[in-house]
Parts: C-alpha cells; structure tokens; sequence
C-alpha cells in the first residue's frame, strides 16, 4: 500500500486536532505509563516481548512466576527452550516467543555486555523486536524516545479519530510523528492506551460519552 500523502493545510489541520487530543486526555490521564510489571529492563524486554498478541494483565499473570524462576539474564542463557515455552504458554505465539527471548539473552549478553541496548538501530538488530517494541523498551527504559509506540490500541484510534488514513503501524507512526509535539511521543501512545480502556473500546459502546467525541 502506497503512503497517502496529505497536503500542508491538511497536516496543519491534524496537528491542531492533536493537540486538542492531548490536551484533554493529559487531565483525564495525569501519569500515564505500561501496565507491564518488571524490576528491571531485561525484565522490560521480556514482558514487553511476551506481550504481543497477550493482553498486559496475563503477561503480568505469567512473569509474576516467570522473574521468580528466572532471576538473571544467566538464567535464560542456561534455560532450555521446551522448559522455558511451559512457563510462558499462557500468552500465546509461546515457541516463537520463547524462541526470541532466549536467543535475545544471548546477544545482549555477547554483543552488548549483558545490558539492553539503548538505540533503536541496536534494538531492531535483536530477535523479536520491531519499531513498536523497540520505542516502549527505550523509552521505560532509558527515557530515550526516537518514535511512538504504535500498538492496536493506537493503530485504531489514531485512525478514528482522523490522524492517519494509514493501516500500516510504521506509516502510522511516520504519520502521528509529524503531527505531534515530539516531548508528547512517549506519553501519547499510554495516554491512547488509557483511553481506549476507559471511554472508548473496540466493541460497541456509546461514543457521544467518549471524552474526545467532539473535538474536530
């Protein structure tokens, strides 16, 4: 699918729709942050991987007895994978999931010095890690922002609410970066998240009681 190119009144348009967006939703959603549970950024990582396709609520379920069992990042070196597709099966997707974490702890411990690495060109070169992976682990982690975090909850609202025509989460990205303040791109992506939960789901509800219904 080709990229849907707007014009400058167009993108103008979308900005000041944006900022509208954020600034309702800021006072709705005054801390806005991952519902992931992690005491540290492996831990980060591997919630953050196990969480595709999962919701966060059974990820925290299964890392509860997850970080327990597998305290370092020795740990799932040393793990073998059948053993290690048991105790995240819950959330789905587990081989490929067990597959790329596994092989992650590896890397960073051969590559980088046992520590998460903190650029999106080093996170995307790790297994099981793309865009949207790569912008929540660098942003919990190191504060570092260089996207936004595009999950379902963003893909579907930022596109219900007018700010991308896009179906692809890297356009939309590329899309929502253009229109919004670039101190906003790590908050906006929770602050969507929250929303969504909160006043506007996937399943059918009455929007006229959504916050953000009447902003143009």
């Amino acid at each position: 699918m080709k990229d849907i190119k707007l014009s400058p009144r167009e993108v103008g348009k979308r900005k000041t729709k944006a900022a509208k967006i954020i600034k309702t939703l800021k006072p709705l959603f005054p801390e806005p942050k991952i519902a992931l549970n992690y005491s540290n950024n492996w831990e980060l990582f591997v919630a953050v991987v196990l969480s595709a396709q999962c919701t966060d609520k059974k990820v925290n379920e299964v890392t509860e007895k997850l970080f327990k069992k597998y305290r370092k990042l020795d740990d799932y070196i040393n793990a073998r994978q059948k053993d290690f597709e048991k105790d995240i099966k819950s959330t789905g997707f587990f081989r490929n999931k067990a597959k790329n974490i596994l092989a992650a702890a590896k890397e960073i411990k051969s590559r980088f010095g046992g520590k998460v690495p903190k650029t999106m060109a080093e996170m995307l070169t790790l297994p099981g890690i793309g865009r949207k992976s790569a912008n929540v682990i660098l942003g919990n982690a190191y504060g570092v922002v260089e996207g936004i975090a595009v999950d379902t909850h963003v893909i579907r609202l930022s596109r219900k609410l007018g700010l991308t025509n896009n179906t692809d989460p890297v356009k939309i990205e590329k899309d929502l970066m253009e229109i919004i303040p670039k101190e906003d791109w790590f908050t906006f992506t929770y602050l969507l998240i929250d929303y969504g939960r909160k006043y506007c789901p996937a399943r059918p509800h009455d929007e006229s009681k959504c916050p953000l219904f009447k902003i143009k």
